[in-house]
Parts: structure tokens; C-alpha cells; sequence
């Protein structure tokens, strides 16, 4: 679990988070959604460490990782694992040994060890018989698949996706999203997911946290949306004809 307490985050003047608490539970995924420039980027930074947050708290299963020293932040992104926008792979690499990077640089294993991790994750995500391609070999579903699958090659506590669906295709979309929402469950994992993605909001959002200007204007889950009258909430989800109109539909229906 990771508890986020009164974080503010500003640069110089510009006041970019403000005030936000929260809780990212175990065991499911968590959504972040919010308009551009709206914070929530900002926030999943201050969540890994890549920027500091001006004041506040953010507790990982209890430990203060706004206080630790370098050296401990270090150790604690050992537990995290990252699947990042553009899945960023190697290029040079084949996809048995993207995988097999994180375990190289950061676990005590021999090379048979890490290669059977490395297999076994890659299994996990369906991709057995790639391994020995190249990221451009591949297609992008595959790419973001091969990101999954480095990402949990540590059996990480947490693991953060800044949008797993970017650039992808909605049927694409949805398999990235039930493989996570699958991984999650398995491993427990405190999952956390940046999205722009409406389909991922209803398909998977167990704890979505709506962030508005720098600050959480409602929390909830994908069931509690369509009933919502939170008008910001309402407006960011629904704004598409086709969306205010299911949503119509649902509560004439009620």
C-alpha cells in the first residue's frame, strides 16, 4: 500500500499539487486520470522519486520515502518496477534480453537463473517464440508486453504505468489492460496507471483518483462514475457525444 499525505509540489512560483491525499492499494489497480497539465504526471514522478515533492508525505507500506537518504531510495526502487509511455526498449537488445536487463544490472542470480526468470516472465505475458527478436521486429502491442515483462522480472511490490495504451489500438488496449489488471491480482502488486484511457477508466478502475487543477477532486471506483454528479469528474469522462449518451441511457434506464 502507498499513502500519499498532504503533498504539495511547486515549481518556483507555480503551485502544481496541491494538498493531496491518498491511498494506492494492494492488490489493484489504481488509476490516475485527470486532463493535460492537470498534475497527475507531476505526481507520479514525486510517487518514484524522479522529483521531490515540496512538503508532505508519501509512505510505502509505512517507510517515508520522502525522508530516506539516496542510498535508500536506491534499494527501495528495487521493489518498483516501470512500464513507461513509449515502452522504451533497447533497441540493440533482442526481447529475451530487454527482459533480462533489470535482472543483470540489479539480482544475485547466474545467467541460467536470470534466463529462466527472464523466459518465465516472458511466458507470462504470451510471448514465448519472440525472444530472440528485436524491438522492431515486433509490433507495438508486443512492445508494451515486453515492458510488462521486464517490468515484473524483479517481482516487484509496486509497479507504476505512465499510459500502458498510448499509441496502441482499442483491441490492443483492452488485452494490455486485463494482462495488468491479471498480473496485479496475482502478485498482489500495488498498481498505479497514468491514463487517458476511458476504456481502461471503466474496464479496470478499481481506486481512481481524478486529479483537477493540482488537487484530488474525487476518488472512487469505475461504478461509481456514472452515477457521479461531481460536474468536473462528469464532464472530463463524458466528453465525447457517444459517452454522455451511454451515461444517458444508464441513468433514464435507473
Amino acid at each position: 500500500m502507498i499513502e500519499v499525505k498532504n503533498l504539495f509540489k511547486s515549481f518556483e512560483d507555480k503551485e502544481v499539487l496541491k494538498d493531496i491525499s491518498t491511498v494506492f492499494e494492494d492488490g489493484k489497480t489504481n488509476l490516475i486520470i485527470g486532463q493535460s497539465g492537470s498534475g497527475k504526471t507531476v505526481l507520479m514522478k514525486n510517487l518514484v522519486g524522479l522529483l521531490d515533492p515540496t512538503s508532505g508525505q508519501i509512505l510505502y507500506d509505512g517507510r517515508d520515502f520522502v525522508q530516506m537518504s539516496k542510498n535508500e531510495k536506491v534499494h527501495m526502487r528495487r521493489e518498483m518496477g516501470m512500464i513507461f509511455q513509449s515502452a522504451a526498449l533497447f533497441d540493440s537488445l533482442t526481447v529475451l534480453e530487454n527482459v533480462m536487463f533489470p535482472l543483470d544490472m540489479f539480482s544475485s542470480m547466474n545467467l541460467k537463473e536470470r534466463t529462466q526468470r527472464a523466459m518465465d516472465c516472458l511466458d507470462r505475458v504470451n510471448l514465448v517464440g519472440a525472444e530472440q527478436k528485436y524491438p522492431g521486429e515486433i509490433s507495438g502491442g508486443m512492445q508494451k508486453r515486453v515492458a510488462i515483462a521486464r517490468a515484473i522480472a524483479l517481482n516487484p511490490k509496486y509497479l507504476f504505468c505512465d499510459e500502458p495504451n498510448s499509441g496502441l489500438d482499442p483491441k490492443t488496449s483492452l488485452v494490455i489492460d486485463d494482462l495488468l489488471h491479471s498480473i496485479t491480482r496475482e502478485f498482489n502488486m500495488t498498481t498505479i496507471i497514468n491514463t487517458h484511457d476511458m476504456n481502461s477508466v471503466m474496464g479496470i478502475g478499481e481506486n481512481i483518483i481524478f486529479i483537477y487543477e493540482g488537487h484530488k477532486e474525487w476518488q472512487g471506483v469505475s461504478a461509481d462514475i456514472m452515477g457521479s454528479t461531481n460536474k468536473r469528474l462528469t464532464d472530463f469522462i463524458f466528453a465525447s457525444d457517444l459517452l454522455k449518451e451511454m451515461r444517458e441511457a444508464v441513468t433514464n434506464k435507473g
